[in-house]
């Protein structure tokens, strides 16, 4: 299907087998979980090596004495923003992938059933920006995880509050998608924003899941469905 050239669906093999076995109902919570973890790291070492740079770093030593040039990444100001619930799932994976710690910054988001629209109730990003204080706090780039875009307004609201905080770039990693929702998201900020999903369905139902899909993730991570 055709996509916008800021979305990148991976076809890495291992991945399409693993979100393959998501898909199943017969996946239990600590399936779920391990598979979510191994599906983004992944798709962020596919992601990360487009969105990084590297650079040497100061002077080091090895075991046996001998000196070496060290690497770091570019842009070091980075932070990692999970859409709660279900992006907890997909934070580990990126921190392990990253050289070094960075902050993480968690935004609650929901739909609103009956209009399928986000409702932000959660933000834990340092407001400094037009507060007096210092814009040092602010990630030149943010990472967003999100397992699932499916309308894409979450990942549209999230866009925009990043991009009103101040950050430079926004790397969106998302382990499945609709493709209208997709298509939307990546319209937002399409200068500034790269989208890398494992794949991508064509079909919403009525109530905004994704057909076939994988179900509502938060709730196969944290057994409640069925709240």
């Amino acid at each position: 299907m055709s996509l916008p050239d800021n979305v990148h669906t991976s076809r890495h093999p291992c991945l399409m087998a693993k979100l393959s076995r998501l898909r199943s109902k017969a996946t239990d919570a600590r399936e779920v979980k391990s598979l979510v973890n191994d599906i983004s790291l992944i798709l962020g070492c596919e992601a990360l090596a487009s969105a990084l740079t590297p650079v040497d770093g100061p002077k080091g030593e090895t075991p046996i004495g001998f000196e070496y040039t060290t690497t770091t990444v570019q842009p070091q100001e980075l932070s990692i923003v999970p859409i709660l619930r279900s992006g907890l799932g997909m934070v580990e994976a990126v921190q392990t992938l990253l050289p070094t710690p960075v902050p993480v910054h968690h935004l609650g988001l929901y739909r609103e059933p009956s209009t399928l629209e986000p409702v932000e109730y959660y933000n834990n990003l340092p407001h400094h920006i037009g507060g007096g204080g210092s814009s040092t706090s602010v990630s030149s780039l943010a990472i967003i995880v999100d397992p699932v875009i499916a309308t894409g307004g979450t990942c549209v609201a999230a866009i925009q509050i990043l991009k009103e905080w101040g950050v430079k770039k926004i790397l969106v990693l998302s382990v499945i998608a609709a493709a209208d929702g997709v298509r939307r998201a990546a319209a937002e900020w399409p200068d500034a924003v790269e989208i890398w999903v494992a794949g991508v369905d064509a079909e919403l139902t009525p109530t905004g899941m994704l057909k076939p899909g994988v179900g509502d993730v938060g709730d196969r991570l944290f057994l409640t469905i069925g709240k």
